[in-house]
């Protein structure tokens, strides 16, 4: 990332390494071509390394990306009295002024680029031939390899003026009367000066206090801060400003938004993810905008870049889903057919692998309900449910019960609305012993259609087979309600009323009161008739005063619900 190689050229930049803070900052910009601040630091870099060149170069794309930083023509005017161009280096330091008046570093370096243009007068272009032979990057190295003028290096004073003149070749006359400046000039010369003094050959030394050179250091130009790249105090200061101001955006965003003003909310939050990229929220609010405007495109669109980002940013899980999720929703919205949920359920199952989130979990199971029901839409075709329903009716009449359910099944999944497939295939689950499926098959078929005497049949057989006879009676009973007449109804009355009698008149055995009765006690309506404190008394007074029962049993609720404890066997009546 840009930040990454950023953060190595800062580094490097720190520790004295310009060549390698340079790389570093170029590695930047191939990352981000339009960061006007790695151009500056880059800036720096090359002027340290005296590529005025390179440093002007970059110091105009500086500018040229941000006008309005003060910064910018501080690099551009270091740059340029770098190259010995002190009137534009002083035209680029007062733009800088223009505007930031109070920046000490555009001041020092205006006053330098005056004093500079001051000296550019007829007759200096001999000091200016000269200078330009502390130009060259070898400078340093040639200074610090020689013992004669190694030490000079540790002299802050005398670095300066090797600095000021690598900016202004033509201030090299300012410095000759230093003796370590005429050193350095004879060693970069490649030439051997007589020494000034009465025939010592030993090199000049280097003065030892400032008494000993009064002159230069009168001469000496006011220093100029290092060139500093980081610009720690004005990005940190710039980047919690646009942090600011995107919030602000924000904020007007989710007032236009709860307005319904979705233009608006758009163009605010568009805006606070220009200041501020490192907040995937913005991107989220406005993947919202487009969601209730029925943008869905754009919607899935933010939301993938929202993702996208908030890994780079290792952004919180919850945003990650978030962001997921209102894709998901997207997805839902634009699905025609089943097949089209299939990446909207999977986008909501990824949201909640990052945050198991109550609102995410009820998408998607309301996304594969609606697939299941379109699912059966597009199966659906009444003339193969036919079909189907009739190849099962001949596997019935060959008894063959396995291949009718097989049939009628997928006659439901053709049609799933035909009742009397719904009681055929009950009366196959009734004849394979599988009583529990075969009730639920019969109390869909009366679901579907309550007049549909079949129906009736259907569950009151299987709950006598199941000995829940009252349960049994009050199904035929129901059933006689639509079809008076019908002889199976009142067969099926008949029986259940002769099992009943059996219990009342102590006919069955032992153990099949015993059975009859547990059975009875799973059943909750029996349980709640048992636990009611009304029914209790009532049940009491019965065993112990049968008289004062009386009075209940006159109460038809109090009767009904005593006729379905003897219906179950678990009193009996004498």
């Amino acid at each position: 990332m840009a930040d990454e190689a950023k953060a190595k050229g800062n580094a490097a930049f720190a520790a004295g390494r310009f060549e390698e803070a340079a790389r570093h900052f170029g590695d930047a910009i191939a990352l981000a071509p339009d960061n006007h601040v790695l151009y500056s630091n880059r800036s720096a870099a090359h002027a340290s390394l005296g590529r005025y060149s390179e440093a002007l170069a970059d110091a105009e794309r500086t500018v040229a990306l941000r006008p309005d930083w003060a910064k910018g023509y501080s690099r551009l005017g270091a740059a340029l009295l770098g190259l010995g161009d002190a009137p534009a280096a002083v035209e680029a330091y007062e733009k800088g002024l223009a505007l930031d008046p109070s920046n000490e570093a555009l001041r020092s370096g205006l006053a330098q680029a005056r004093q500079a243009a001051a000296t550019r007068r007829p007759g200096a272009s001999g000091g200016d031939a000269l200078g330009k032979v502390f130009q060259g990057p070898e400078l340093w190295t040639k200074i610090a390899a020689d013992p004669t003028t190694r030490a000079y290096l540790d002299q802050p004073d005398f670095v300066q003026m090797l600095r000021e003149v690598q900016r202004n070749p033509g201030s090299l006359n300012t410095y000759l009367s230093d003796p370590r400046m005429v050193q350095v000039l004879t060693l970069m010369l490649n030439i051997k000066l007589q020494p000034q003094s009465n025939g010592a050959s030993e090199p000049a030394a280097a003065p030892q206090t400032p008494k000993q050179q009064p002159e230069a250091k009168a001469r000496e130009p006011e220093p100029e801060p290092e060139p500093e790249p980081m610009e720690v105090i004005e990005e940190e200061k710039e980047r919690k400003e646009r942090k600011a101001a995107a919030q602000k955006e924000k904020e007007a965003g989710n007032a236009a938004y709860k307005k319904k003003d979705f233009d608006n909310a758009i163009q605010h939050y568009t805006k606070a993810m220009e200041l501020d990229d490192e907040d995937i929220s913005y991107i989220t609010n406005r993947a919202a905008v487009y969601l209730e405007m029925g943008k869905y495109d754009e919607c899935i669109k933010d939301c993938d870049k929202a993702v996208e980002r908030g890994r780079e940013l290792h952004a919180d899980f919850k945003m990650i889903s978030r962001a997921l999720t209102r894709k998901g929703t997207a997805l839902a919205k634009l699905a025609k057919t089943s097949k089209d949920y299939d990446v909207a359920i999977e986008t909501f199952q990824k949201a909640l692998t990052e945050h198991r989130n109550p609102d995410t979990l009820k998408k998607l199971n309301d996304a594969e309900r609606s697939k299941k029901e379109l699912e059966q839409q597009e199966y659906y075709d009444p003339k193969i449910a036919d079909e189907e329903r009739e190849k099962g009716n001949e596997f019935f009449k060959q008894q063959k019960y396995p291949e009718a359910v097989k049939h009628y099944t997928e006659a439901l999944r053709r049609n799933p609305k035909d009742p009397k497939v719904y009681s055929n295939r009950a009366a196959c689950y009734t004849k394979l012993g599988a009583l529990p499926e075969g009730l639920k098959d019969a109390e869909k078929c009366i679901e579907l259609d309550p007049t549909f005497s079949k129906g009736y049949t259907r569950k009151g057989a299987i709950q006598f087979f199941m000995k829940e006879y009252d349960k049994a009676l009050e199904t035929y009973q129901a059933g006689l309600k639509h079809d008076p007449k019908n002889q199976e109804l009142l067969d099926g009355v008949r029986r259940c009323v002769e099992q009943i009698n059996k219990a009342s008149r102590g006919e069955l055995s032992e153990e099949e009161m015993k059975e009859r009765q547990n059975k009875a006690m799973q059943d909750p309506e029996i349980q709640n008739i048992l636990t009611d404190p009304i029914m209790r008394q009532v049940l009491a007074y019965l065993q112990e005063n049968p008289r004062a029962a009386q009075a209940h049993l006159k109460n038809p609720g109090v009767m009904q619900k005593i006729q379905k404890l003897v219906s179950a066997g678990i009193v009996q009546m004498k």
